[in-house]
């Protein structure tokens, strides 16, 4: 036997009617299988892409719909004649857990590891009509679950598969209670806010829907009851059907995971429920909040009944007329229910009652067996004795929000618009139905995100007098607009600076009126009203500051009045000139100050600076300091402006010189400017004290950094001698200097001067010859004067003596006229003794003069000549004081190879002259003493040239090397 899928499913494309002119959210695809086989298919079921398939002949077919080519083919450890045929069975939603229960009573377990179905004795004889599962989905055992009955009762029950004969499949079972109402047509338990503990039971019977809500015991591992205690500690609420029809088809559905959830997940959103009875199908929500007993009543009072005539009838006039149709099964998908009504499949919309799509499937004579829904797979089937089908849906939610903005569930609609036409729709319903109401605040923020024309909004909002709701509207509205909408980004937000100086100033007036606003605010609740709007206005400025026109929002908030909301929007954009010029103008320096504070752009100091040190100087000033980064150079006409201006006091109370000496000294400026600026004031200045400015001037050493001619005629125009002299000095004009500081009886500053000049004695004598003529002049004693002299060891007594006055006594000085005398005599002794000296060598010359004429040297008669090493006899020759002899053309030979170009040449021509015969007699012997001088002027063997020669090899390359072998 062989099942195949075809690669899936072909459509039925008999028989359908769709209702939707779009693609269709609802297919039926007959799925085509191929088997030979001569059994009917009596149940179904299908979980986690598993399809189980219970035959008439009592065997089981298994197929995961992964590998649809392998089927594992089950069969009962009896026989149908022994057992019944297979009546219903029960798969969990992980596909672990399969309970099969037969006519005759028989129940079996089979675990998706195994291909042995397992008697279960503990359930023989019970005729199970539903399971709940246990929430926590186990794959190993079943832990405990819910059993009905077809008797009314509801068991516990703890199944685990072992391989071991002699064990029990049903671990634990447990009675908890018994209904009257006949058979269990349906069970659902689930956890309540992710707890174990705190389940919901919910129980369908054919005429009553049971809701029970509760905590369970202990013992998950199947040891004891875990329910015993829900159900006996617990009442639960009930919703009973007013005239229940006896045997009515019944039966409870609970809609699958949604489709981007795991199964596992613990915030799971809720789930729909529908309950099948006679008179129709009651649905609604599983609510998880409140966990207590209040629940259930909250379930059932939101949850609706659709009428079996407006499910079955498919022309609306139809639904008056009586039918004999009964719904045979329903099954739930997220937003739908899909009924089987005969041969049909028909989809209804849960929220709106709506028949979404009916379908003709079955043809003449097939017996349905019902639905299946795979939990988590989000799939949905339909089994008849013969055939399968898959309901295909498509997109089911597409509409969903439409339907809940027409039943006025705005906020579940806007979560599931998907466009943003869709959601702009919602929200102009949403808004208008708000507005209805009266809530325009409410309205008003939902109206922001809505499609609805923005006038039409805003001059509904304007008639009806609510500038709260339009100011939220607008700030709602300003959200949406694009970026790239600059005009009306920025229309819309100057708007609302007008809205909020209006209420702003509304306030203002009931605060100062003490007046009451309305019936239930007054004057307190105004001024707290006044700090949340102030602060709103403010969290606007921050948030869309960029999106408004500067000027305009300047002449706005200046036509109300509002100081600190116009400084806040000023601040807000760096537009802090605007704020500076605002508290200057209104004189408020010390708000001045904290927004200088504050400030790292450079020209709001340079622009400034002038009106503020004529205030605050020293805070200013205090301020600039900590600023490095500035240009002291465009400072300087706000520190000229305030020195005219300064009305006296030290120089170190001077803010002027306070910034611009931190610019020389702490900053290092170059800049000239800054430096004549410096010295300027410093001259300027009313106080005689030089010492700044001095300090100053020497601080600057030999490259000032000011101009000297602008300091000198700064300091001459302001009488600052002291530094006129410096400045004379640093030039090197020191006669000035010097006559400068002596014509202010600067004696001793003249002296120090008068020694700079070291390396130029005459100069510095000149210098000293002024002093001395200003100090005898001044000197009471002459002793004095002659003591302060000494000072300068270029001056002697001579010098002095013509300053003195014609009636001045020999007597004051005489000491040290006879001192000069006993030096000048000791100077003429020592003359002597040079002289002495001199005519002494004078003698000794002249003596080793007339010794030379006796000088001689012996010559033996085998003396060689030391360059050519022939006998020097052989021709004329010289002979040196040091024994080295050469004869004359040898030694001329040499001279010339090693004298310098100007004596060679000089020998060349002699040496012509006289073998040429060009002179004669005296003239002659005249050349031949001057050759001699040049050739034998030293012995070129040891004298300078030998010297000369130390660069030349010992070996030529005329040398015959091996001569110096060793």
């Amino acid at each position: 036997m062989a099942l195949d899928l075809h690669d899936g499913f072909a459509a039925a494309a008999n028989g359908i009617q769709d209702l939707d002119l779009e693609e269709p959210i609802f297919t039926v695809e007959h799925v085509q299988l191929q088997f030979s086989i001569a059994a009917d298919f009596v149940a179904a079921q299908v979980a986690n892409n598993v399809i189980i398939l219970a035959l008439s002949n009592g065997r089981i077919l298994r197929i995961d719909l992964n590998r649809p080519e392998d089927i594992d083919d089950i069969d009962l450890p009896k026989k149908p004649s022994e057992v019944g045929v297979i009546r219903r069975m029960f798969l969990d939603p992980t596909a672990s857990h399969l309970i099969v229960c037969t006519a005759l009573g028989e129940n079996y377990y089979l675990h998706s590891q195994s291909k042995q179905p397992r008697p279960l004795g503990r359930l023989r004889g019970v005729a199970i009509e539903s399971v709940a599962w246990n929430p926590s989905l186990p794959t190993a055992s079943t832990r405990e679950i819910l059993i009905g009955a077809s008797d009314g009762n509801i068991y516990e029950a703890f199944i685990e598969t072992s391989k071991e004969f002699y064990k029990k499949e049903v671990k634990h079972l447990k009675n908890l209670h018994k209904l009257p109402d006949g058979p269990i047509t349906g069970l659902w338990v689930d956890d309540l806010q992710g707890s174990a503990d705190l389940r919901r039971v919910v129980i369908g019977t054919q005429s009553r829907l049971f809701h029970l809500v509760g905590r369970i015991g202990h013992g998950h591992d199947g040891s004891g009851s875990v329910y015993t205690k829900l159900f006996e500690s617990e009442q639960p609420v009930v919703h009973e059907l007013s005239r229940p029809s006896p045997g009515a088809i019944s039966s409870l559905a609970v809609s699958p995971d949604p489709p981007d959830i795991g199964p596992y997940d613990d915030d799971i959103p809720d789930r729909a429920y529908a309950w099948l009875s006679s008179q129709g199908v009651f649905h609604g929500r599983l609510l998880n909040t409140p966990t207590d007993s209040n629940l259930g009543s909250k379930v059932f009072s939101d949850s609706k009944m659709l009428p079996k005539a407006q499910i079955i009838a498919s022309d609306p006039v139809d639904r008056r007329k009586p039918t004999t149709e009964i719904i045979d099964a329903i099954a739930l998908t997220q937003w739908h229910i899909i009924h089987l009504v005969g041969g049909r499949v028909i989809t209804t919309n849960r929220l709106s009652g709506k028949m979404i799509s009916e379908h003709d499937v079955l043809g003449q004579g097939q017996k349905p067996i019902g639905f299946s829904v795979d939990m988590q797979k989000n799939t949905f089937w339909l089994f008849t004795s013969k055939e399968i089908f898959e309901i295909v849906v498509r997109d089911e939610d597409r509409n969903i929000w439409e339907i809940m903005m027409k039943l006025q569930q705005f906020e579940p609609a806007l979560q599931h618009a998907r466009t943003p036409t869709q959601k702009e729709t919602v929200a102009a319903a949403y808004g208008d139905y708000l507005a209805s109401k009266g809530q325009w605040i409410e309205a008003a923020t939902v109206y922001g995100r809505s499609n609805k024309p923005f006038e039409d909004i805003a001059l509904s909002i304007i008639d009806n007098n609510q500038p709260d709701a339009l100011r939220k509207f607008l700030l709602t509205k300003l959200t949406t607009i694009k970026k790239s909408a600059i005009m009306q980004r920025m229309m819309v937000a100057g708007w609302l600076v007008e809205v909020f100086m209006a209420k702003l100033n509304s306030l203002d007036d009931t605060i100062i009126t003490q007046a009451e606003l309305s019936d239930s605010l007054n004057s307190t609740s105004s001024q707290k009203l006044l700090e949340s709007d102030s602060k709103e206005y403010r969290e606007f400025i921050d948030k869309y500051k960029q999106d408004l026109d500067r000027k305009m929002v300047y002449d706005v908030i200046s036509s109300h009045g509002r100081e600190g909301e116009l400084l806040y929007f000023a601040n807000a954009i760096n537009d802090y000139n605007y704020v500076i010029s605002y508290w200057v103008q209104r004189e408020r320096w010390t708000e001045v100050l904290n927004v200088l504070k504050k400030q790292t752009d450079p020209e709001v100091f340079y622009r400034y600076s002038s009106v503020l040190m004529m205030h605050i100087a020293s805070d200013l000033v205090e301020i600039l300091m900590r600023h490095a980064d500035l240009k002291p150079r465009n400072l300087i006409p706000a520190f000229l402006e305030y020195n005219r201006t300064y009305t006296g006091g030290p120089s170190s109370s001077n803010q002027a010189l306070r910034y611009l000496n931190y610019a020389v000294y702490q900053l290092n400026s170059e800049d000239a400017a800054v430096h004549n600026t410096l010295v300027s004031i410093y001259a300027s200045h009313s106080s005689k004290d030089e010492s700044g400015l001095l300090s100053y001037l020497q601080a600057q050493g030999d490259e000032p950094r000011y101009d000297p001619d602008f300091a000198l005629r700064l300091c001459i125009q302001h009488h600052r001698t002291l530094s006129c002299v410096h400045i004379y000095t640093s030039m090197g004009q020191y006669l000035q200097a010097v006559d400068l500081a002596l014509s202010h009886n600067e004696v001793e500053l003249a002296a120090v001067i008068a020694d700079r000049p070291m390396s130029n004695p005459q100069l510095r004598k000149r210098l000293w010859l002024a002093v001395a003529r200003k100090v005898i002049s001044q000197s009471n004693g002459i002793k004095t004067a002659i003591e302060f002299l000494k000072r300068c060891d270029l001056l002697k007594i001579e010098d002095l003596i013509p300053f003195f006055p014609d009636f001045v006594i020999i007597d004051d000085f005489k000491e040290e006229i006879c001192a000069a005398l006993e030096d000048y005599s000791r100077n003429i002794d020592g003359l002597k003794r040079e002289m002495d000296e001199s005519s002494q060598t004078a003698t000794n010359i002249k003596i080793d003069i007339a010794a030379l004429d006796h000088r001689y040297a012996i010559v033996e008669p085998g003396e060689k000549c030391y360059v050519c090493g022939l006998p020097l006899l052989s021709r004329q020759f010289f002979v040196f004081p040091c024994q080295h002899s050469f004869h004359s053309d040898c030694l001329g030979r040499k001279v010339l190879e090693q004298a310098g170009i100007g004596r060679s040449s000089r020998i060349r021509e002699l040496q012509m002259q006289i073998h040429k015969g060009l002179v004669s007699g005296a003239q002659r012997d005249a050349v031949v003493a001057e050759l001699d001088a040049l050739v034998a002027s030293a012995c070129i063997l040891c004298s300078d040239l030998a010297i000369k020669r130390i660069d030349e090899p010992f070996i030529t390359k005329d040398d015959d090397i091996n001569e110096w072998a060793l």
